[in-house]
C-alpha cells in the first residue's frame, strides 16, 4: 500500500465523535495539528502524538501517575490495617 494512500486510510476512517477517544487531527498533549504526510506516534493503541519527545513525555506523566497511585493505596491500606487493628483491640472480653 503507498503510504499516502495508508495515511488517507488512516486519517478518513476514524469514527467521530466516539467519546474517550482522541481525534486523529492534533497531537494528544501538545495539540500541534497532525499532517497528513507526516509521521504519527502513537501510545496506548489510539492516542497520536507529533513526535517521539511528545509521546515520551506522555509516558513519563502516566508513570509518575502509577507511581503516586501506588503510593496512595499502599497508604490506604496500611491505614485501613492499622484501623482495623485499633477497633479489635478494643474489643477486650472482659472475663468473669
Amino acid at each position: 500500500m503507498a503510504p499516502s494512500v495508508a495515511c488517507s486510510f488512516f486519517f478518513d476512517n476514524e469514527l467521530l465523535g466516539e467519546p474517550g477517544m482522541p481525534a486523529m487531527d492534533a497531537c494528544a498533549l501538545c495539540a500541534k495539528p497532525l499532517a497528513r504526510d507526516s509521521d504519527v506516534f502513537m501510545y496506548r493503541g489510539d492516542t497520536p502524538y507529533c513526535s517521539e519527545e511528545c509521546r515520551h513525555e506522555q509516558m513519563h506523566l502516566d508513570a509518575v501517575c502509577a507511581k503516586q497511585a501506588a503510593r496512595r493505596q499502599q497508604r490506604f491500606s496500611v491505614g485501613a490495617e492499622s484501623h482495623r487493628g485499633q477497633r479489635q483491640s478494643s474489643k477486650v472480653s472482659v472475663a468473669s
